[in-house]
């Protein structure tokens, strides 16, 4: 099977998106411009061994190399549009590429998003996915907007993927009904898209969790003028699952520091409170004030009153230098 034979099979067959004019099969995509939206662009890699374990199934991997970045695109409030694949394979495994097609497009269809090209190679597994969509003129959420005072939330449960991985779960073992939630959370990340979407009116600042909270949250900080954080850890939503298998103080540990919960963390004024609330109970996702933005740089934790963890901490890719 070559390269054009491979893309015709697998990655053809997906929706047929409004404003693309030429897609898959050419030399680049055709898109039409639409009037008053910004254009949002997002990308991510995830490579063997580093982003996900090669016992994972094939459906799991195709899942989550879209849904990351999906979970960017929610992290800046837009609608996503469509993707591009880039795929290198050691192999052209038939069942392999099945089940990860269908698994990428699946989760494609849900969002409305078409794949509209990419490129694909042989070499050690790794797949690269960009992301475009669109948001109205200036109303796109970023990193910067966030002022002393206001309050800080996040979506969802947190901890759950890292749980998963400190107890080395993975699709090839019986798991535990409680194993299985935690290692659901980990391969099939659910994107925000719809939160983000709303948030536009409510937040003035977010980030997805993909690093850890204290990490990511420390990003909104910087880029919004090094403010801090104070954090209250009896705030923080905990894992059910993760605070039996592992004990609470674990639990907590991995909700501050684990990554790949790939939540939106964000920013909003005292004044909207009601507004949040409001916004929790129609969609019925959990949304919890954690804490409040302060003048001061670095993020400190209190757990019954007294400080308990004050350092950043997340996961960071690391090369060594040449030299």
């Amino acid at each position: 099977m070559d390269e054009f034979e491979l893309v015709a099979q697998y990655f053809s067959r997906g929706r047929v998106q409004a404003g693309v004019r030429t897609g898959i099969g050419d030399d680049g995509a055709v898109l039409e411009g639409v009037p008053g939206q910004d254009i949002v662009v997002v990308t991510d890699t995830l490579v063997a061994g580093v982003h996900f374990a090669t016992e994972h199934s094939a459906g799991d991997i195709g899942h989550k190399a879209l849904a990351v970045n999906l979970s960017d695109i929610a992290a800046m409030g837009a609608s996503a549009g469509w993707a591009l694949l880039n795929l290198t394979l050691p192999r052209a495994d038939t069942v392999w590429l099945e089940n990860f097609s269908g698994a990428l497009l699946a989760l494609a269809d849900r969002f409305g998003v078409a794949l509209i090209g990419g490129d694909t190679t042989r070499g050690p597994l790794s797949i690269s996915v960009t992301v475009g969509g669109w948001v109205p003129s200036g109303q796109a959420l970023t990193r910067q907007g966030a002022s002393t005072g206001e309050d800080i939330y996040i979506s969802g449960t947190l901890g759950e993927a890292a749980a998963a991985l400190t107890l080395g779960l993975d699709c090839q073992q019986q798991l535990t009904l409680l194993e299985g939630e935690l290692f659901h959370r980990l391969a099939r990340p659910e994107p925000r898209v719809d939160l983000g979407i709303v948030l536009r009116k409510l937040a003035t600042a977010a980030i997805d969790i993909s690093d850890g909270l204290l990490a990511d949250l420390g990003h909104v900080l910087a880029a919004s003028g090094q403010l801090g954080a104070s954090i209250t850890a009896e705030a923080l939503p905990l894992s059910p699952a993760a605070c039996k298998l592992l004990g609470k103080e674990a639990a907590l540990s991995h909700a501050l520091t684990g990554g790949d919960d790939f939540e939106l963390c964000f920013t909003a004024p005292p004044e909207r409170r009601l507004a949040v609330a409001t916004l929790a109970r129609s969609s019925g996702l959990t949304l919890s004030c954690i804490g409040t933005v302060t003048p001061g740089g670095g993020v400190t934790v209190s757990q019954g009153g007294a400080p308990h963890v004050a350092v950043q901490s997340g996961y960071r890719h690391h090369w060594q230098a040449d030299g």
